[in-house]
């Protein structure tokens, strides 16, 4: 009997226990609405903490489309916290629970504005403007669908991609771009980095002295994604489309109070083919040479990020890496038909076919630390990374002459190159911000150490020796290294009707180029100072004025410098120049904007003035034509760039931008016939149509007018993509069908003309292409 009341003693105490457990879980329920226009936030975070430790949630959840949240606690006194990106953190010090309670309406207000903080914010729209330029949201823009960064940016105002993927902006080739805020090799192909990875882009035309002083046009600034909800989120991705392309990703993040960690992986194989000609007259010799390239290609590629971030007290350790492979096989076969006129007529007609295997590696891992002090925005970050890129490419190259039929019985002749490529970037930087009573200061120091190791082999076959010999006249190593030291300081000053910042940046410059099989060295060390200014008169709530100044510098690249040719087409030969000197540039902005409620315009004037202006010349001795980059005197340019958005109803909404510049360059420091000027514009615009199922229709139109360089024009060039979406899963899911150039219009087509010379050319690869893709976020 004993036994039976003992246990039915413990019985009752558990059973009264757990009822007591469950009788002490309430829900806190409540919407969340923003403070201006009374309209519910989705996605919302929302969080429960006990009043002993604020960084650990107790419970924490989203709010919903409606902007509806519940959560679960037990009985007790919590601290409720909301927090939404672009506005202020709800903070309710201290609630109750020992019931179900309902917090009613909530309402979260805007941030402050500031010199860095965004204008106009809307999260329909796939760009923003501010201050310093744009801020791009790829995935709010259809057209980017399985597509890859310079998708993103061929759609963006005010950006132009070239043929071989260089980027310019405002008509100015020299960007300096950079992954999550820092210096990276990984920047080097930027075909390998998938739409899907990228968080956002920020575009900075004149960026104050917090920024590197390298680059005519500005900043390009690729933030990866990695999460920051609290919970486990992700996301997968698939495209497939014509000619067997596909793209596959996923990516994953999982969140708690005190640690962070996120990882995404992308797959991709893309087939392409394409067709280049040209024609070349030579006038003094009464010379035609007429090419044509017919190429096809294929490239797999590995994208891997992943990283982690660890809070503790006011501190953030965060660890961010990125991981890339890739294959890629072209094969390029090249017509060539000459003729020579005058008192000696001569017809001679070649085949050179050319088979390239590339594999690309590259790495980028990064540590940053980062403190808060007490006072909001007083802070201290260091951050220590290091890329490191090898690529390694094998040239087959069959020679067939006196026939334009490229069968193995009419092979004259074979060539293999090898070319090892190793980049290495250094970068340790440190960064103080201090708030004052009327702004804040800013200040700190960074350290780039790079180095680019080129080993080119150049191989001959020998008949008599059965096998290839290398060729050391060609073969060559150049070894290019730098460091630039740098440190700036920045203050900023914020009242009601007008803010500006001025800054002053300091680098100091080490150049030493060797090329190892000659024993030539250069070496080049110089300091410069940077100067910015940044202002804006706000007229009213929704009219503002700015103004910016940056004094810039455009450092020639490595693969400029190196003397060697590339004599993969051995009549038009690319050589580099290692006396190249620095640009340096002054460029000025002045800008109106104007936001409403659901619309916004921006418009720029600027001017930009480049002391040293890098181009490349062509000359044509002994019938080739040698291309190489030279210092001519100066460049100008000059324009108006327009950017709007606007949600004009419930079911359309339309962005672009209009960029219109004068470019004059002055080579008359080489010749009279290096000099040059001409207009030029670009329009990109974007269309969303929201239609009834759940489907959304994107048309996306750009046009290039043409554009003149040193020597010709550069011909003009238009596109129109269009994107039908199906939300699906509670729009947790998409079907997405995009036809990329619907029209079959772009292609690249220009000329060059002297007093010795002329030479056009137009190449088209396949840009009509259809693909099917599918997405789905948990």
């Amino acid at each position: 009997m004993k036994s039976l009341k003992y246990f039915l003693t413990v019985i009752f105490l558990i059973t009264l226990g757990i009822s007591d457990i469950f009788a002490q879980s309430y829900s806190v329920n409540g919407t969340i609405q923003d403070s201006d226009t009374k309209k519910p936030l989705g996605f919302v975070q929302v969080a429960l903490f006990s009043l002993q430790d604020q960084t650990r949630p107790v419970s924490f959840s989203d709010s919903d489309d409606d902007g509806l949240f519940s959560l679960e606690a037990p009985k007790g006194k919590y601290t409720f916290k909301a927090f939404f990106l672009g506005y202020k953190d709800f903070v309710l010090e201290e609630i109750e629970i020992n019931g179900p309670i309902d917090l009613g309406d909530i309402t979260l207000e805007g941030d402050s504005q500031n010199l860095e903080e965004v204008v106009v914010q809307t999260s329909k729209l796939p760009f923003r403007t501010s201050m310093e330029g744009i801020t791009i949201t790829p995935e709010n823009n259809l057209a980017n669908v399985g597509g890859t960064l310079l998708d993103i940016l061929r759609n963006t105002p005010s950006i132009i991609v070239s043929e071989d993927g260089s980027i310019s902006l405002r008509g100015s080739s020299g960007t300096n771009i950079l992954i999550n805020g820092r210096n990276s090799s990984l920047t080097q192909n930027l075909d390998q980095l998938p739409a899907s990875a990228v968080e956002e882009i920020k575009i900075i035309n004149n960026p104050n002295a917090r920024y590197d002083a390298e680059a005519e046009g500005g900043v390009i600034d690729i933030v990866l994604k990695k999460g920051q909800d609290l919970g486990t989120h992700g996301g997968l991705e698939a495209t497939y489309g014509t000619r067997n392309r596909t793209n596959l990703g996923a990516r994953m993040n999982h969140r708690s109070a005190r640690l962070n960690t996120f990882v995404g992986y992308n797959f991709r194989d893309w087939k392409n083919v394409g067709n280049r000609s040209s024609t070349r007259n030579l006038f003094e010799n009464d010379e035609t040479l007429q090419q044509n390239t017919e190429s096809s290609s294929r490239n797999v590629g590995h994208n891997l990020t992943y990283g982690a971030d660890y809070y503790f007290g006011n501190n953030v350790l965060s660890y961010e890496g990125v991981y890339q492979s890739s294959l890629d096989r072209q094969i390029n076969t090249l017509f060539a038909e000459l003729e020579r006129g005058g008192n000696e007529p001569e017809a001679f007609d070649y085949v050179r076919r050319n088979q390239e295997s590339e594999t690309d590696t590259g790495l980028d891992n990064a540590l940053i630390f980062e403190h808060n002090f007490k006072d909001k925005g007083h802070l201290f970050r260091a951050t220590a990374s290091h890329s490191f890129r090898n690529q390694f490419k094998t040239q087959e190259i069959d020679i067939f002459n006196n026939t334009l039929d490229p069968i193995p019985e009419n092979r004259t002749g074979q060539e293999l190159a090898y070319i090892d490529e190793i980049r290495n970037i250094s970068v340790l930087q440190a960064d103080y911000i201090k708030p004052l009573e009327f702004g804040k200061f800013e200040t700190g120091v960074k350290s780039i150490i790079r180095k680019f190791d080129n080993d080119y082999q150049y191989f001959r076959f020998n008949e008599q020796e059965n096998g290839f010999v290398e060729d050391e006249q060609i073969s060559n190593r150049f070894i290019y290294k730098d460091q630039i030291h740098a440190g700036y300081a920045l203050i900023s000053v914020a009242k009601p009707k007008f803010e500006y910042a001025v800054g002053l940046r300091g680098e100091m410059t080490l150049v030493d180029t060797y090329l190892q099989n000659t024993g030539d060295r250069n070496k080049q060390n110089y300091f410069n100072l940077f100067p910015s200014v940044q202002g804006m008169y706000n007229v009213s709530e929704k009219h503002s004025l700015k103004f910016t100044y940056s004094r810039r510098i455009d450092r020639p690249r490595a693969w400029r410098l190196n003397p060697f040719p590339d004599i993969t087409d051995s009549l038009n030969v690319r050589r580099g120049n290692p006396n190249l000197q620095p640009e340096m540039i002054n460029s000025f902005e002045v800008g109106h904007m104007a936001t409403f409620e659901k619309t916004s315009l921006t418009s720029n004037l600027f001017y930009r003035k480049v002391n040293g202006q890098l181009d490349f010349i062509t000359i044509v001795e002994d019938g080739i034509s040698y291309t190489q980059p030279e210092n001519l005197l100066s460049a100008q340019s000059y324009g108006l760039e327009l950017i709007g958005t606007s949600e004009v109803s419930d079911w359309y909404s339309i962005n672009g931008g209009l960029t219109l510049f004068r470019i004059s360059v002055d080579g008359s420091n080489i010749s009279e016939e290096f000099t040059n000027s001409g207009f030029a514009w670009n329009v990109k615009f974007t269309q969303d149509f929201k239609l009834p199922y759940g489907l959304n229709f994107q048309i996306a139109g750009n046009y290039e007018s043409p554009e003149i360089e040193a020597q010709g024009r550069d011909l003009a060039q238009y596109f129109i993509d269009a994107t039908l979406q199906k939300s699906l899963f509670n729009k947790k899911g998409s079907l997405a069908l995009s036809v990329r150039d619907i029209f079959d219009t772009r292609r690249f087509a220009g000329f060059a003309e002297t007093n010795s010379f002329s030479q056009d050319f137009y190449s088209k690869q396949e840009t009509r292409i259809v693909l099917l893709s599918a997405r789905f976020n948990f």
